[in-house]
């Protein structure tokens, strides 16, 4: 159960390397709701795939145990994200909406892309 320590701190990295980014956007560009949407959508997406990482430790120890797992946060992680739209609709002068929906994939996205890297440089080694 590791190695899903290893792959978090490496999503981690990677979307913290977008967060920085986005953060340089806000700092330099006139596009500041559009910035801070992607902003408030990055953070909720890291806790969501924190979230993720957590259970999914916690389903494997307690497939290793013998025991079940009653979910796996699908609810907690729905809910985060609820949140972050709902900010968004009470502050439109500060976030827009559309960006921090882009946000919130956006740690999705970087799973989805580190997945198929390390599996395609991987898949030379063999």
């Amino acid at each position: 159960m590791q190695e899903i320590h290893f792959v978090f701190k490496r999503y981690l990295k990677h979307t913290l390397t977008l967060l920085s980014i986005y953060c340089i956007l806000w700092g330099f560009t006139p596009y500041k709701a559009e910035s801070l949407g992607l902003i408030l959508g990055s953070v909720i997406g890291i806790y969501n795939i924190w979230l993720l990482s957590r259970k999914t430790n916690q389903l494997g120890e307690a497939v290793l145990h013998g025991r079940g797992l009653k979910s796996i946060g699908t609810i907690s992680r729905m809910a985060a994200a609820v949140l972050a739209v709902a900010i968004a609709m009470e502050f439109p002068e500060l976030f827009n909406i559309y960006f921090v929906i882009l946000g919130l994939m956006a740690g999705y996205l970087v799973v989805m892309i580190d997945l198929l890297i390390h599996n395609t440089w991987r898949g030379e080694k063999r």
